[in-house]
């Protein structure tokens, strides 16, 4: 059996806007309602399940892929409505897109404080023929060097794959000293 996501709760003070902000921001149907839940179906068998919350809401990220026309749509609705947009997660290239994996992507804001990012390549799938490759694109972690403990002896990076495919990086290093050098 293959495993897949079938949904995840997302934290609002309004679930009902913040659904209905997601769907029409991406063009999708309009939220239905579920017990506690405004459900937002984003794809054949995955929903964002809202849920309101009178607690401190912690920021997650959620990715979307989209096609290159669905891209220019939904980026026109995140510029109708003047909303800030970034090319990169940390929120430093604001008003940019990115074109990593020769695709392009941008990050944005949902109304309680969710970044949301659209991206038309998922990460890595450029490797690096791309003309621009993912910054974090690498090679493999290597599961076996990793459970024996084994830290590579120079700086490398490696890709760690979610269960929905976007990737993530890490840059493993010698262990350091106590004066911050690296040991070895």
């Amino acid at each position: 059996m293959a495993v897949r996501l079938n949904h995840t709760i997302v934290a609002a003070r309004d679930k009902d806007a913040a659904a209905i902000f997601l769907t029409e921001i991406l063009g999708l149907p309009a939220p239905t309602l579920l017990g506690p839940f405004a459900v937002v179906q984003v794809g054949d068998d995955t929903s964002l399940d809202y849920m309101d919350t009178g607690g401190k809401i912690v920021s997650q990220h959620y990715a979307f892929l989209v096609s290159e026309a669905e891209f220019d749509e939904i980026f026109g609705r995140i510029r109708e409505r003047r909303l800030k947009y970034w090319a990169d997660p940390g929120r430093k290239q604001r008003g940019e897109i990115n074109t990593w994996d020769d695709g392009r992507g941008l990050y944005f804001d949902d109304p309680n404080g969710h970044l949301l990012e659209i991206i038309t390549r998922p990460y890595g799938s450029g490797g690096t023929a791309a003309s621009k490759p993912h910054p974090l694109v690498a090679s493999v972690l290597d599961v076996g060097q990793h459970l024996a403990g084994e830290v590579p002896a120079s700086p490398s990076r490696v890709r760690c794959a979610t269960i929905t495919g976007h990737a993530f990086s890490a840059t493993l290093r010698r262990p350091m000293t106590q004066s911050g050098h690296e040991a070895g």
